[in-house]
């Protein structure tokens, strides 16, 4: 199970909007030289990112389309890391420790510099790829703001990052913004499809539906407890098990932490997406049968009151078999 690293992966449903902006960019013979390419995680950015690197460095006219073929010596030499034309910037290991660090440091982005003042080949294209902008620790993100502030000709910088208000306002200004929407659950079955073909045709209609929109969280909930964990949230959603049913799920759920775990956050996902949809007048026909039981509010203070549960249970080590038991109490309302 699994996908390809987003160098490698040829694959990208749902952002077509995003393409289209990109294309018409290029058309207009105005390419912005620094993109700002934001979402939720899981959901293509880098893939995304990737793909337009490999349209600019294969010579693609602003009309062809933006796919390039696997077999292509362009797709190929990127997705090995090998393009001439091509630097990623992404969180490196420390060299004393051997341990992956926590953030982009300066040095890393200062060889971005040394990199954009080469001789271009390949096509005459330089693309920077930086994955995880906003792990760059202040000094890396003034080594970049000079580089965006004065872009050497022919260079394009690529930023993908989840959490754009961690990025400073300087460079967030000096970027053109691409914002990718979550994937549509029909995108997101799709893709399990492909990248996990064992899992059976009711098990990714579930990860479907839990992962909001992400191919990465879909994929992770696919592995171990997933497919269990989320059978079991289904089972409580649909009947609210009381007695021997109730007994059953907390053996289930109870016997280890990360079952239980995953059970509780899966659970307070389903009935907070339930109440956010219920609130816009929008809920998809599992949450409106799930609404039909009770009120918008009394589903979100169940929700507080089993975010309690989980958050009492997981920090003083309490019985997991009776706070799931606890958790279902409220679901039956007694």
């Amino acid at each position: 199970m699994g996908h390809p690293q987003p160098r490698a992966n040829p694959d990208l449903l749902g952002h077509e909007a995003a393409e289209e902006v990109w294309r018409r960019a290029r058309v207009s013979g105005r390419l912005h030289h620094a993109w700002l390419i934001t979402g939720t995680q899981g959901i293509g950015k880098a893939t995304l990112a990737y793909r337009l690197a490999r349209s600019l460095l294969a010579g693609r006219s602003p009309e062809d389309d933006l796919a390039v073929d696997p077999a292509d010596p362009v797709f190929r030499r990127i997705a090995a890391g090998t393009h001439a034309g091509l630097m990623t910037v992404e969180r490196g290991a420390d060299e004393k420790t051997k341990r992956m660090r926590r953030e982009i440091v300066v040095d890393e982005v200062r060889a971005v510099t040394q990199f954009l003042r080469r001789t271009a080949g390949e096509g005459g294209a330089r693309v920077v790829v930086v994955d995880g902008a906003e792990e760059m620790n202040p000094n890396a993100a003034n080594a970049l703001l000079k580089l965006l502030e004065e872009p050497p000709p022919g260079a394009l910088l690529l930023l993908v990052c989840h959490a754009p208000g961690l990025l400073p306002a300087t460079i967030r200004s000096r970027c053109r913004r691409l914002r990718l929407s979550p994937l549509t659950p029909a995108d997101v079955g799709t893709l399990l499809a492909r990248f996990a073909p064992e899992l059976a045709a009711e098990d990714r209609a579930a990860m479907a539906r839990l992962s909001e929109g992400s191919i990465g969280r879909a994929l992770a909930l696919a592995e171990g407890e997933g497919p269990a964990m989320a059978a079991q949230v289904a089972r409580v959603l649909g009947a609210r098990p009381q007695g021997l049913a109730a007994l059953e799920v907390a053996d289930a759920v109870g016997r280890d932490e990360a079952a239980f775990s995953l059970f509780m956050d899966l659970l307070r996902q389903a009935i907070g997406n339930a109440v956010r949809q219920g609130a816009r007048g929008a809920p998809d026909s599992h949450q409106a049968r799930l609404l039909s039981l009770r009120s918008i509010e009394s589903w979100g203070g169940v929700w507080q009151a089993l975010t309690k549960i989980q958050d009492e249970t997981e920090r003083f080590a309490l019985d997991r078999r009776q706070a799931v038991l606890a958790g279902l109490s409220l679901m039956a309302g007694t």
